[in-house]
């Protein structure tokens, strides 16, 4: 009789084990079918060739996507309509303050500037004092002093906004040295296509009497000036700018639609350079930096390249004044470097291309944002500025 009560147990404690792990399957597959059963909310639009996670958590712009069963419709509805519109009003409203805060700040500045010098000095001519900050270190410090405020401030003014964590920016996937230098004989390879491409157009401008050059002589004559004017170009500007450019603005950009977000963001970088020259080249190595921060979902590749792009032309620039045999030196070796860049191009482009677009996102992208006033605007305004300044000057 003991022997039977003691193996009733064991029997019953078997069953009631068995119960349990057949309870605990059942609940991990309606678990898994729940899951299934619902979009993806930092993949909603299951586009695999998106990089997944940067765009953020989607439910935030379409809150019915954590439904059970819920499909994303072709066409945004009102609310989600609403919320798309709200990130490229967003954008818009950066790139108009970045426009108004730098025109108003560097005109301000030099105004005073002028102001105070006169008074110092009431006998000076003002074409003279006019040229003395000109070719002085005065104006490219201004110049820096103004971007660097623009640039952070209102980066960090868009990201409190649209809600972004300044950790996201520099939270880097997948990057090395090998790839570093892989992107970075890519970027001299863009550039040396942008100028081409620049000097394609110039020739088309120079037929109709426009000059598409702008004048940058007697700009930081002296050492202090062109010292200046190099940290700045080297240093400051790709941090600020990648910062505000790639790590807010695109971010921005990229609720729905990566692809659109890459073109848009290239297209505002070209735009705020100010005329057709830097236009064609900020646009072009514009889009190749997007597509290496979406990829890497950080700004430090981009700012990498960007440094070096900036070091590269920097140095040809000076390299330029010394002597004519150190350029050919100068063009042959970049122009090796353009080469082995085409070569990283191809090999980069058969793994990562840029995202294409399903249906439902490019109903999210550009004809959403055309319908926000303030980011229509800024690239109305930017346009207009820029034709401004390229007929003035002509």
């Amino acid at each position: 009789m003991e022997y039977t009560e003691t193996e009733s147990r064991s029997e019953i404690a078997a069953l009631s084990h068995e119960v349990y792990r057949l309870t605990k399957q059942l609940e991990e597959q309606e678990q898994r079918h729940l899951s299934e059963a619902m979009p993806d909310k930092y993949d909603p639009f299951d586009n695999p060739t998106d990089y997944k996670g940067f765009c953020g958590d989607y439910s935030k712009i379409l809150p019915r996507i954590t439904e059970v069963g819920y499909e994303i419709p072709l066409e945004p509805d009102f609310n989600e309509r609403k919320n798309l519109k709200r990130s490229y009003r967003i954008s818009g409203w950066m790139m108009i303050l970045q426009l108004v805060l730098s025109s108003a700040l560097g005109y301000g500045i030099i105004h005073l500037i002028h102001y105070v010098m006169a008074l110092m000095n009431p006998g000076a001519d003002h074409s003279a004092v006019v040229d003395y900050v000109r070719g002085s270190s005065i104006l490219v410090s201004v110049n820096m002093m103004v971007y660097i405020i623009c640039n952070v401030s209102i980066g960090a003014l868009g990201m409190k906004w649209a809600g972004i964590k300044y950790t996201s920016l520099v939270r880097t996937k997948d990057f090395g040295i090998g790839t570093a230098f892989q992107y970075c004989m890519i970027g001299i390879l863009l550039r040396t296509i942008s100028l081409y491409v620049v000097l394609g157009t110039s020739d088309i401008f120079d037929k109709y009497g426009f000059d598409l050059i702008p004048d940058m002589s007697g700009i930081a004559d002296t050492y202090l000036g062109k010292t200046v004017d190099i940290i700045y170009v080297v240093m400051i500007a790709p941090i600020t700018e990648e910062f505000f450019f790639r790590g807010v603005l695109l971010r921005t950009l990229a609720k729905s639609n990566q692809r659109f977000a890459i073109f848009a963001s290239a297209l505002f970088f070209g735009l705020v350079h100010g005329n057709i020259q830097q236009f064609i080249l900020a646009t072009i190595i514009g889009v190749f930096l997007a597509h290496i921060t979406i990829k890497h979902g950080s700004i430090i590749p981009s700012i990498i390249v960007h440094i070096f792009i900036n070091t590269v032309s920097t140095i040809i620039g000076q390299i330029a004044v010394i002597s004519s045999v150190a350029l050919i030196i100068c063009f042959l070796v970049l122009l090796a470097a353009a080469l082995l860049g085409v070569i990283m191009l191809l090999v980069f482009l058969g793994g990562d291309k840029i995202p294409s677009t399903t249906p439902k996102q490019a109903r999210r992208g550009l004809l959403v944002a055309v319908g926000s006033i303030p980011y229509t605007a800024s690239v109305a305004i930017y346009v207009f500025y820029i034709v401004y300044k390229l007929v003035v000057n002509n």
